[in-house]
């Protein structure tokens, strides 16, 4: 995604806790106000520290964005990992939590950020092969499950069923898109979780839970 000489120095133990607070900052910062027009001065500024020290660990501002990208994405990992580490035969609940995290999560990118990733086409490319992956693993994960407990319709690829919710995700579960339709997020969320659920669930497990 970068060049050698743009990498990001990997902290040593004594300076970790210096390189995580510069990346907690960059990350609520760039992705509150877009990074376009944030400069590295800005950045040394709000953390109360010389410029210097910041380039010591991030040799650009392109190093520090894309640290940004990589520790949301760690810590979505993370958690989706832990809600379907935890999936029994609640398939319904497990999509559920998904999906509802993810929201939550989506709701820390505002419009500027978007803006500004998408005027660069190799991190844009970045994020949205990431996302990809995380949905492709954790959601295909539990509808291969849902379908062997007879939760899932059979008619229905998995596939496509992943496609639907990545296109939820991109197009539909923004605050931009849900500013325009008018909606809070609570209740777009309700409605695409409804949508889903009833497209995808079998029809023995509608009546069992009516």
């Amino acid at each position: 995604m970068h060049r050698d000489s743009d990498k990001p120095r990997e902290p040593s133990s004594d300076d970790s806790a210096a390189y995580e607070r510069i990346v907690a900052a960059a990350r609520r910062i760039f992705f509150a106000n877009g990074f376009r027009r944030v400069t590295m001065d800005d950045l040394a500024r709000e953390l109360g520290m010389s410029k210097k020290t910041l380039y010591e660990h991030f040799p650009s501002k392109t190093a520090l964005v894309e640290a940004a990208i990589l520790d949301k994405f760690r810590a979505i990992d993370g958690e989706l990992q832990r809600i379907t580490s935890e999936f029994s035969s609640d398939f319904i609940g497990t999509l559920r939590d998904l999906l509802a995290y993810i929201q939550r999560e989506m709701g820390e990118i505002q419009p500027p950020f978007r803006r500004d990733i998408k005027r660069h086409p190799e991190l844009f490319s970045h994020v949205e092969g990431r996302r990809r992956q995380l949905v492709q693993r954790y959601f295909g994960g539990i509808i291969n499950e849902g379908r062997k407990a007879g939760v899932v319709r059979e008619d229905v690829p998995a596939e496509i069923i992943i496609e639907i919710i990545l296109a939820a995700l991109e197009r539909i579960m923004t605050p931009s898109k849900m500013a325009e339709l008018e909606m809070t997020p609570k209740a777009g969320f309700s409605a695409i979780v409804s949508v889903i659920l009833e497209g995808v669930i079998t029809r023995n497990t509608v009546s069992g839970e009516q």
